[in-house]
């Protein structure tokens, strides 16, 4: 039951790029153990068929017997979907390859694109007391990423410094635009977050000037390097601030939840 003249909850951010490797995943996983490092409390949708963020935390594909699949499309309880990890404070709620088909279920549902929105405003929500609510979304802007981005209070997107990377912006921008306009008027760009960054590579300071030109202060200040231990972890099913945390890629997004956290009171 959706109680959508109730106080407003958790801070919800959809971290959306259609672009695939562009490390929307890796930053779904580390920003949100990364929050929880600042005594925050965050639930990750996985929505995403390919349930990367799902496995990246650890879930065994036998354990998601109720996912983002049943959240959307059938009347389930919260407690069925909500799953915890190994880190302390932060749940999940996983995907599996099921989601894919999800697509095409939607379009026969006349409130398809408020599905996620009224998932997460039901009242039961309230006894979870998150702070955050970071939705992975998948690699393509289809009715997944449209409920994300309805259901969300800001889009994070993650951008990777390589030759072309603001050319595929325009279609996301579009997207976003389209959403204000058709259901959700507040949706804002909570940032944009340079990944996989060289700073030895002449390529990636110039993506990070053009970006920085063009898009000014939506700009993160931090910047997520190119780390070996960044690209190990997920194989590990742990974020890279329980992998390593000391290594670069772990302080990167230490900073970053800094940076969404000072935003955040602004």
């Amino acid at each position: 039951m959706s109680d959508l003249s109730r106080p407003s909850g958790p801070k919800i951010i959809a971290i959306a790029n259609q672009k695939g490797g562009v490390g929307k995943t890796t930053t779904t996983i580390n920003l949100a153990a990364a929050l929880v490092e600042q005594k925050q409390r965050v639930l990750v949708i996985d929505l995403d068929p390919q349930g990367n963020a799902s496995t990246g935390l650890g879930i065994e594909l036998d354990d998601r017997e109720f996912t983002t699949y049943e959240l959307l499309l059938e009347d389930i309880d919260l407690d069925q979907v909500i799953m915890t990890t190994e880190t302390e404070g932060l749940h999940i709620v996983a995907a599996t390859v099921d989601l894919s088909s999800a697509d095409m279920e939607l379009i026969a549902n006349e409130k398809r694109s408020f599905l996620l929105h009224d998932a997460l405003r039901q009242t039961q929500m309230d006894s979870y007391a998150f702070d955050y609510i970071l939705i992975d979304c998948p690699p393509s802007l289809n009715l997944l990423t449209v409920n994300a981005m309805i259901a969300a209070h800001s889009v994070l997107v993650p951008l990777q410094s390589e030759f072309f990377a603001l050319e595929g912006l325009s279609q996301l921008m579009l997207t976003i635009r389209e959403v204000r306009q058709s259901g959700n008027k507040d949706l804002r760009i909570e940032g944009i977050l340079l990944t996989m960054y060289d700073q030895r590579n002449n390529l990636s300071q110039q993506v990070e000037q053009d970006a920085r030109s063009n898009l000014g202060e939506l700009v993160y200040r931090t910047v997520i390097p190119r780390n070996v231990r960044v690209s190990e972890a997920p194989s590990y099913a742990m974020p890279v601030l329980s992998y390593d945390s000391g290594s670069k890629g772990a302080k990167a997004y230490r900073d970053l939840a800094k940076e969404v956290l000072a935003n955040s009171a602004v």
